[in-house]
């Protein structure tokens, strides 16, 4: 990629002495083109993401993020907000305008009278799980530790808590959020009830949210896992059995089915590496023993090519995918909620598995429900609670000569789950978000039309436009 002239940015011209003034009002680094933490700043978890920005705003508080908004509004820059990186779709950078980084803001407090967790905006759920786990607490998460609690967090948050206390936005109190206006603004049930509601489920749509404040659950320190291989030959018998399990399983089961192959990494039997498998990820959360025996049928559909069942702390459970998803490499993660998870569905996926052009490719199948939901889809800006089931078209690969291929294959599959779905999905894999509207209305289904509303009010010029954007009334397509 050619170097671009660094004093020409999308929207207008920075002169050096703009630029220099802007640097003398944060307290945070101000990297540039040629700056020797540049390079590094500007890559994400994607490595298919190149993209750079005219300027990355390294904030220490959110005075330093006031700034840098009214910076790039007054000036008509593309904006972006980068906290843990991990957006498969990439808007936590632009080419040419300003990207808000949140890394540096990182400090998490628990309360463990009142059970609450306040974490700054560039906190990752390791910063998170690591403080509450002090006092036997968690939030619930995602499934990567190295994730940020922001990105995740903002449009729903799916984990190993999910069905015994909600998303991450079930359990969001409140937020401390600066909007397009420059104004840093609190919204809770109490204060800013709408902003509230919006921000659980949209994304950065309506601003940078510089900390926010959970409620914590007593989990751990050990949860039971159980996690059967079992070779694909067996996948049609596992699988099926797995969704009769999952019919009468009890809130505290949080169940993951991935097709997948074993990792090709030293913690594996070499001559089982790059196997396909169907792995059951089942966390049961309370008494381990008890979730022991709960879960052992799952231990016996088939002779497992491994089983990795058994108590582990709960941290180590939080970053146990961490090494198979490392930052770099290729990824196209797409989505689809499932309503059907028939025989037919599940021969579908098998024989998806089968066509993957990446041995790293997962389809991992999400077991919902529980108490994520019972909440009514009007409640939070996160719609669409009905579905059983989340299939998700995970591709990821290494090779640049192979990105149509593997971007295609998981368009396929997911194409292949329309007749088993009734619609929506989940945000935080939807590719490069490239059905645009169409894309949010499934989503969203009839909160849409609200969030355009309160997008209109709270960003009416559209300044956080770098996301799964909702445009305000009037915006050009």
């Amino acid at each position: 990629m050619a170097t671009q002239n660094p004093d020409r940015v999308q929207g207008g011209v920075l002169d050096p002495t703009t630029v220099q003034d802007f640097r003398n009002r944060v307290r945070g680094a101000l990297l540039e083109s040629g700056h020797s933490e540049y390079e590094d700043a500007r890559r994400l978890q994607n490595g298919l993401i190149d993209r750079r920005p005219a300027l990355i705003v390294r904030c220490s508080g959110p005075a330093d993020v006031v700034e840098a908004v009214n910076f790039a509004r007054d000036r008509g820059l593309l904006l972006s907000i980068r906290g843990g990186g991990h957006n498969v779709a990439g808007n936590a950078m632009n080419d040419g305008g300003v990207v808000i980084d949140l890394s540096g803001m990182r400090g998490v407090h628990v309360d463990p009278a009142s059970r609450t967790v306040r974490a700054a905006g560039g906190a990752t759920w390791s910063d998170l799980d690591r403080e509450a786990q002090i006092f036997g607490l968690a939030v619930p998460g995602g499934v990567v530790s190295t994730t940020g609690i922001g990105g995740l967090t903002l449009h729903g948050g799916y984990g190993h808590l999910r069905r015994t206390h909600g998303l991450s936005i079930d359990n969001l109190l409140s937020v401390q959020i600066v909007t397009a206006d420059g104004q840093v603004r609190t919204a809770s049930s109490t204060e800013h009830a709408d902003l509230f509601w919006a921000v659980r489920g949209a994304g950065s749509n309506f601003g940078v949210v510089t900390s926010f404040e959970f409620r914590a659950h007593p989990v751990g320190p050990l949860v039971q896992l159980c996690a059967p291989f079992y070779a694909l030959e067996d996948g049609r018998t596992a699988l099926r059995a797995w969704r009769e399990f999952n019919d009468s399983a009890p809130d505290e089961i949080n169940s993951l089915a991935v097709v997948w192959s074993v990792p090709d990494v030293d913690a594996f039997p070499p001559e089982l590496r790059r196997r396909p498998v169907v792995i059951l990820a089942t966390v049961y959360v309370g008494p381990p023993e008890k979730g022991a025996r709960i879960m052992q049928p799952l231990r016996e559909l088939a002779t497992p090519l491994l089983d990795l069942s058994g108590p582990i702390p709960y941290t180590a459970l939080q970053s146990s995918f961490d090494p198979f998803f490392p930052k770099g490499r290729f990824y196209y993660w797409k989505s689809t909620n499932v309503h059907d998870l028939s025989d037919a569905c599940i021969d579908t996926i098998l024989a998806a598995a089968a066509e993957r052009p990446s041995h790293m490719s997962d389809i991992p199948i999400w077991h919902l429900g529980g108490a994520m939901s019972r909440l009514a889809p009007e409640a939070t800006a996160y719609g669409r609670r009905d579905a059983p089931y989340l299939v998700t078209a995970e591709a990821t690969w290494t090779d640049a000569a192979q990105n149509d291929a593997n971007i295609h294959w998981a368009r396929e599959l997911v194409t292949a789950m329309r007749p088993f779905s009734r619609g929506g999905l989940y945000l935080n894999f939807a590719g490069f978000g490239e059905e645009k509207e169409a894309m949010l209305r499934d989503a969203y289904g009839p909160n849409y039309d609200r969030l355009a509303a309160l997008k209109t009010l709270y960003d009416p010029d559209n300044l956080f436009r770098m996301n799964l954007n909702i445009r305000p009334a009037g915006a050009p397509v």
